[in-house]
């Protein structure tokens, strides 16, 4: 019944828009179509296409996509325009009630020009909400210093606004105030459920492949839900339509190889053409650290993964595209007689884009499926183990109205989720459960002047828990000058999906996935427990200011309040059984509900001109938890954190690159040790015989995270200098020096042993990259 509630309401709103279509375009034309480089057939993000000596102009998208509607009629100059691209000219006649569709393709520019008016993102402030999401590019990651020749998505987030790692061993992201599980993490529309190798240096991502990622810290729109804290969407670029190429590095951690071509090259630009493109990494740390680096560890760093990812691409003449994809991540831990940990993960799919006859549409779709499994085993406790597998599949469809548009669309999903857990008194928790969830998004995009609105709506059914979830947000911009900016974002949010982590260890490396619980208690506070979801409540303001020319300063406060938690219950000691019926929920339940909330302020500097790339952060957050009995602050509260990174370009063709990073966090905090004791566990219930059972050793713990650990403090460093070889090919050396006055920051520590692990040391490494 919901989705054919949903499926109608798309429908009428498909059928509004073309009644409308030709009030829209009457006595006016439209133009669209796509953006490409000349060189290689990607497209162009956020160019700049407009009538020359008019008003009529917008930027390509992602997908180098645009329209102009409501022209009037006549002759025109079509110009495109893009930093470090030639600018194009193409003389247009606009007809009544007529949208034109072209393919432009742009020429790198051989003159580096010393000023540049035109700013793509300058303009983007001015006339999106962007109200906490930070958009991120391979280039933008280039300028991070590299970790063996290798400049990763995960290195970049770190700098983020509101964004906190655990550390480069074990690495997790948390988003202001929000567990790994809170986040949700999106590639080509396909779920990945961990997107950070265990030496957190690197993710699951080659930057070579990925087109953008949108990072949103909160206050998100309703096209995306599912999760209450925040939302990572990558898109990965097309193989090169135009010829054979590819990219091939090694270092000490690890070696990549990039392969792309064409599968039909394009007779010409106004032909289709299909592409793919392959891209292969491996992490042989463990086998080089007994050679390069015996003085951290003589059995080496037990560090292994290896990531495979393919996709084909297929184009139309018009620009109507579909793409299929597939991916293969793994990832392996192994410290000796401590812990041995392994997760895998795996997946394809395809998603496309159409472009309909005379209309203002643009219709995106997508599906996919994955699974990802993980276990862990470590010394005096029991396995944990987790899987999660399912589809996902949406379908948008995009209205372009002057400087207005309308986006809706469907969400559907489902997945199973197998979990098995032993908490800190050894008793066991399970589930096996099997979930599908639907829902139908609609968003609205006015802007009035110097006002931009974004009214949304998101209509969320959890099929497996018979809950309806209506989800109002909104996003708003007002440019009170040309410099000065305000913004704020606020919305409801829910999510399913919860994970079982124990706020008992110092360092988290197992996460477990498990959907809406059975077994949770029935009253929290003395009100009874309506539903199982997890809900939150976001509200953000902001401002941006132009202080300089090519210098912004970002400052945002953020609020959320999560009122409904869904944790593991580190208090079970009985089994919920009849005889146990009188025992209170809280010491006999597998799960509990939590409230808390996270607030902070995020402060951010940024400069991008020429030779210089400046990034300065700082933020300050407090988290907190409150079970129904204590409250808490959760393991991954840093206070305080500090995020300093600059790159310079050298040489008279910027052929020498430096760039240095420094990273300060306050103490995690962490549960104190206050000693020892033989637990006995009466597994036999009443007919245990506590004299002759032999017990285990069990742990007393004092106030949960009463404690904090030392500052976390980093410097990183890195000189890189190119080598042209050939016309297509370019040699590329760095030397790259990690940790470089040898901080020592602890990753994990063993109660049982008293054994402490540290985060990496000083690591000077070396790198080749070719390009060909």
């Amino acid at each position: 019944m919901i989705l054919r509630k949903l499926f109608i309401s798309v429908f009428i709103l498909s059928s509004v828009f073309l009644v409308f279509k030709k009030d829209i375009f009457a006595q006016t034309g439209g133009v669209r179509g796509f953006a490409y480089e000349k060189e290689t057939g990607e497209p162009v993000m956020f160019a700049n296409v407009y009538m020359y000596k008019t008003t009529y102009g917008v930027a390509t998208d992602v997908n180098g996509y645009f329209i102009i509607p409501k022209i009037p009629v006549g002759s025109y100059t079509l110009m495109v325009t893009s930093i470090g691209f030639d600018t194009l000219q193409i003389p247009i006649t606009i007809k009544d009630g007529e949208i034109i569709t072209k393919k432009f393709y742009v020429t790198e520019s051989v003159v580096m020009l010393e000023t540049v008016n035109i700013s793509a993102e300058r303009e983007e402030a001015r006339t999106e909400t962007k109200t906490s999401v930070i958009k991120i590019t391979p280039k933008q990651i280039e300028q991070i210093p590299t970790i063996g020749r290798q400049p990763d998505l995960a290195q970049y987030l770190q700098v983020i606004p509101g964004v906190i790692f655990t550390g480069d061993q074990g690495g997790q992201l948390y988003i202001r105030g929000g567990s790994p599980i809170q986040n949700k993490v999106l590639l080509d529309g396909m779920i990945i459920y961990n997107p950070f190798h265990s030496i957190g240096l690197f993710s699951v991502f080659d930057t070579d492949i990925i087109r953008s990622a949108d990072v949103y810290t909160g206050g998100f729109g309703a096209e995306y839900g599912g999760r209450i804290s925040s939302i990572m969407d990558i898109k990965t670029r097309d193989g090169n339509k135009k010829r054979l190429a590819g990219k091939i590095s090694a270092s000490p951690f690890g070696a990549k190889l990039l392969l792309e071509g064409p599968m039909k090259k394009q007779a010409s630009l106004d032909e289709g053409s299909s592409s793919f493109i392959l891209s292969a990494k491996n992490s042989y740390l463990e086998q080089t650290s007994k050679v390069f680096y015996k003085y951290i560890d003589t059995v080496g760093l037990p560090f292994n993964f290896t990531d495979l990812y393919g996709k084909v691409s297929f184009n139309s003449a018009n620009g109507s595209k579909v793409n299929f994809f597939g991916f293969n991540f793994n990832d392996r831990v192994n410290y000796d007689l401590l812990t041995d940990f392994s997760w895998s993960s795996s997946g394809g799919g395809s998603n496309f884009i159409v472009i309909p006859g005379n209309s203002p549409v643009l219709v995106q779709g997508s599906f996919a499926y994955s699974s990802y499994k993980i276990s862990l085993e470590q010394a005096n406790s029991s396995p944990r183990t987790s899987e999660i597998s399912g589809f996902n599949m949406g379908l948008n469809f995009t209205y372009f109205m002057e400087k207005n548009e309308i986006n809706y669309g469907l969400e559907m999903l489902g997945f199973k989720t197998d979990f098995n857990f032993y908490n800190s008194v050894n008793r066991k928790i399970e589930q096996l459960e099997y979930t599908t969830e639907l829902a139908g998004f609609l968003k609205y995009k006015l802007t009035k002047k110097k006002l931009i609105l974004e009214p949304s709506f998101r209509a969320h059914y959890y099929a497996s828990l018979s809950t309806f979830s209506p989800e109002p947000r909104l996003a708003m911009k007002y440019n009170v000058t040309d410099k000065l900016r305000l913004k704020c974002a606020a919305g409801l949010y829910t999510q399913n999906l919860i994970s079982a982590t124990s706020d008992r260890d110092v360092v988290n490396l197992f996460y477990g996935f498990l959907s809406g619980p059975e077994n949770l208690q029935e009253e929290f506070n003395g009100e009874p427990v309506t539903d199982k979801l997890q809900r939150a409540r976001h509200i953000i303001f902001g401002v941006e200011y132009d202080l300089f020319k090519n210098m912004t300063i970002n400052v945002e406060g953020y609020y959320k309040y999560f009122s409904q938690l869904t944790n593991i219950n580190r208090n079970k000691i009985f089994n919920d059984t009849p005889e146990y019926h009188d025992k209170p929920d809280y010491v006999k339940k597998d799960f509990i509900i939590e409230t808390g909330d996270a607030k902070g302020i995020d402060i951010s500097i940024k400069q991008d001109y020429r030779r210089v790339y400046l990034w300065a952060v700082y933020s300050l957050g407090f988290i907190n938890r409150y079970d129904g009995i204590f409250e808490y602050v959760p393991h991954f509260e840093r206070r305080h954190n500090v995020n300093l990174l600059g790159t310079y370009s050298l040489g008279k063709d910027f052929n020498w690159v430096i760039s240095a990073r420094w990273n300060l966090g306050s103490g995690f905090p962490f549960t104190k040790t206050q000693g020892f004791y033989e637990g006995i566990y009466f597994q036999d219930g009443i007919n245990t015989d506590y004299t002759t059972t032999n017990g285990s050793l069990a742990v007393q713990y004092a106030e949960i995270n009463g404690g904090r650990l030392p500052y976390y403090h980093r410097l990183d460093f890195t000189i890189k200098r190119k080598f042209d070889v050939a016309k297509n090919s370019l040699l590329e050396a760095s030397f790259n020096i990690t940790n470089v006055y040898n901080r020592e920051n602890i990753f994990y520590f063993d109660r049982v042993k008293f054994q402490r692990v540290n985060q990496l040391p000083f690591m000077p490494s070396v790198g080749l990259t070719m390009t060909f």
